[in-house]
């Protein structure tokens, strides 16, 4: 089992003081992942996708599939989740071939394990895509795995300021 961590993307958006939920999403070049691993992907690889920072909410995520990794694949699943926390928490065991009962109607979307189930991250940690089962891993194709997050830290005093108006005359 290898990890390939240099094509992931750090999430952006956290910084409004209004606290919203926002998605992120990175799209993940399966050669690129085999040249940066150096060996052809294979069962049991998890690829980096999405840095989450600290004190962040993962609402949900999931992944699409391009037509290209559907036929390059044979004998795959994947999963989407957090290493160490969770990795098939978003996405669990899902056929990625082009032959498979998930795949209706040649819709690449991973249909999500458990869309009601939020992960709270404490440190910053990442999104990963593992390739779960391999009997011919895909070669090429991309695919793009999104999530929607909230930042969840302190959002400090919002209590107006008072001035001594007068002072400042």
């Amino acid at each position: 089992m290898a990890t390939v961590t240099t094509l992931k993307s750090v999430a952006r958006g956290a910084g409004a003081r209004g606290r919203q939920p926002y998605m992120v999403q990175q799209t993940i070049d399966l050669a690129a992942a085999a040249t940066a691993k150096g060996s052809a992907l294979a069962a049991n690889d998890i690829i980096e996708a999405i840095t989450v920072p600290a004190e962040t909410l993962i609402l949900t995520a999931g992944f699409e599939m391009t037509a290209s990794v559907q036929t390059a694949a044979d004998g795959c699943t994947a999963n989407l989740g957090v290493t160490g926390v969770d990795v098939t928490r978003f996405v669990s065991a899902f056929d990625i071939d082009d032959d498979s009962a998930d795949l209706t109607s040649g819709v690449g979307y991973a249909t999500m394990a458990d869309a009601s189930a939020p992960i709270f991250i404490e440190a910053e940690d990442t999104i990963d895509w593992e390739l779960q089962a391999a009997t011919t891993a895909p070669t090429e194709g991309k695919v793009r795995v999104f999530a929607v997050l909230m930042n969840m830290a302190d959002t400090g005093d919002m209590t107006a300021d008072e001035v001594d108006r007068d002072t400042l005359a």
